[in-house]
């Protein structure tokens, strides 16, 4: 694939093209992709097909203006990464954020090597309320993020456990993978009943002080980390199709031509 749409996709997420790949300017492609690109999984309940190639990826980033979950989100992110003179290696990693170990292939996360020799350094802007800027691969210390602190620990059979403020988040193999190992998972999260990507709405993003959510009609607007219904949180409950279509496109810039709704729903 050309890279004719890699101005767009910077343009996308308001960020210039680095002179050169180092950590610095992955950390700012990081925190910018998060702020514009939402944490959605509107394409499940809308009938789309979900495609994890390089072609279909930036097609639904760049040209629609849409979201995804990790697959296409850290899928899109790598190629941005990859086109920009990053060395980019998929990961596997298993939602642990529940307490339990989710599938294998649960999650794609990125390592990412730098032209100016730091790292290897572990990024993601797939993982919805996480962390906002890489973080060292190696490093077994507390690293600071806007998020928290975060620690990596080993893990039986070479992996790595990621914990976010003492929550452990998902545990990482170190094993290079490709977009088309990560089929098999993107497909039970579109149809498995068990999956809760399957099962509910959500339209996300971070911005300043805070994070917007869209859950069906409810709308979340939280400052300053705050969470539940106190002062630092506004909820609104939308009244009815087109104020939702209106939300996503004022909060999240995704225009869409008809509500998702859940299977079933």
């Amino acid at each position: 694939m050309n890279d004719a749409w890699l101005p767009a996709y910077l343009d996308r997420i308001g960020a210039p093209r680095p002179a050169v790949a180092d950590a610095s300017a992955l950390a700012a492609l990081q925190e910018a992709h998060l702020r514009a690109v939402p944490f959605e999984n509107l394409a499940i309940h809308l009938g789309e097909e979900i495609e994890l190639t390089e072609e279909a990826l930036v097609d639904k980033v760049v040209r629609r203006g849409r979201g995804g979950f990790c697959y296409e989100l850290n899928g899109a992110f790598g190629i941005l990464l990859g086109a920009l003179g990053y060395r980019v290696t998929p990961l596997a990693a298993r939602d642990w954020s529940s307490g339990v170990p989710g599938i294998p292939f649960d999650h794609l996360a990125l390592r990412v090597e730098t032209a100016d020799g730091t790292g290897p350094w572990l990024a993601d802007v797939g993982f919805g309320r996480f962390i906002s800027r890489p973080v060292l691969l190696e490093s077994r210390d507390p690293q600071a993020d806007p998020a928290g602190t975060v620690l990596l620990k080993d893990a039986a059979e070479g992996d790595l456990d990621v914990l976010l403020n003492g929550t452990h988040q998902y545990r990482l193999e170190l094993r290079p993978r490709t977009l088309a190992d990560f089929e098999v998972g993107c497909w039970y999260h579109r149809t498995s009943p068990r999956s809760h990507f399957a099962r509910s709405l959500v339209c996300s993003r971070p911005v300043p002080g805070g994070r917007v959510t869209l859950s069906g009609r409810t709308l979340k607007i939280s400052r300053d980390g705050a969470a539940g219904s106190g002062p630092g949180e506004r909820v609104t409950e939308l009244a009815d199709e087109a104020e939702v279509l209106a939300a996503y496109r004022e909060h999240f810039g995704v225009v869409l031509d008809r509500e998702p709704v859940v299977r079933g729903g």
